[in-house]
């Protein structure tokens, strides 16, 4: 991996307000926390594996965040000084299996689950609420926008994590998705085997992975 192997994974859903719109629904009051596990990480170039229980497969373009050290308890202001560094992410994640659960452990942790990208030190990061994020879905641009559209920036995430959480070097939080994922499209957009999903984020650079049938 292009990244060591994470303790956690931290995942945050609905943190973009343009993501919240496309669904109609209002925006949370504090960062809504779940997990991925590290049997979904993968690297730049390798196949999403889609497995014949789901039909229903959903690209997220999102920004991970790499923490350097062991921490509890962060104040917002000191966050980013814990910060290693940040990677590309996508959060691959099976519709049908997360709605019909009734919760996200299921649908978010399948194998392939998470590609990520190699790790870009936070130095060279200005600004990580200033960074453009887009999919492109088979040559075409099916999510475009910035992390400036985060409802909780990267350090209050952090923060908010810390204070229940002890995150330790290597743990891995990826901080939600914007607007245009397939699951709220019309008609949805589903990845399919022989697709290829590209995952583009200003500074970081980008990955890109085939989709193929499990089987």
């Amino acid at each position: 991996m292009v990244i060591e192997t994470p303790q956690k994974i931290v995942c945050v859903g609905l943190n973009y307000r343009d993501h919240a719109e496309e669904q109609g629904v209002a925006l949370p009051a504090r960062p809504l926390l779940f997990a991925k596990w590290p049997n979904t990480l993968i690297s730049d170039g390798d196949p999403i594996r889609i497995p014949s229980i789901t039909s229903q497969v959903d690209y997220e373009a999102e920004l991970g965040v790499v923490i350097d050290r062991r921490a509890r308890g962060v104040t917002v202001a000191g966050a980013l000084d814990i910060v290693r560094g940040y990677v590309v992410a996508n959060d691959v994640s099976a519709r049908d299996l997360q709605f019909s659960d009734g919760q996200w452990v299921r649908g978010k942790t399948l194998d392939t689950f998470l590609p990520v990208g190699e790790l870009v030190p936070a130095a060279d990061v200005a600004d990580p609420q200033a960074l453009g994020i887009r999919a492109v879905l088979n040559g075409n641009v099916v999510q475009d926008s910035s992390t400036a559209n985060m409802v909780f920036g990267v350090a209050e995430i952090v923060s908010f994590v810390s204070e229940a959480i002890t995150l330790e070097p290597g743990d891995l939080i990826i901080t939600g998705t914007p607007a245009g994922v397939g699951a709220f499209r019309r008609p949805p957009l589903w990845l399919q085997p022989g697709d290829e999903v590209t995952i583009e984020i200003d500074t970081l650079g980008s990955i890109t992975n085939p989709v193929v049938s499990a089987a």
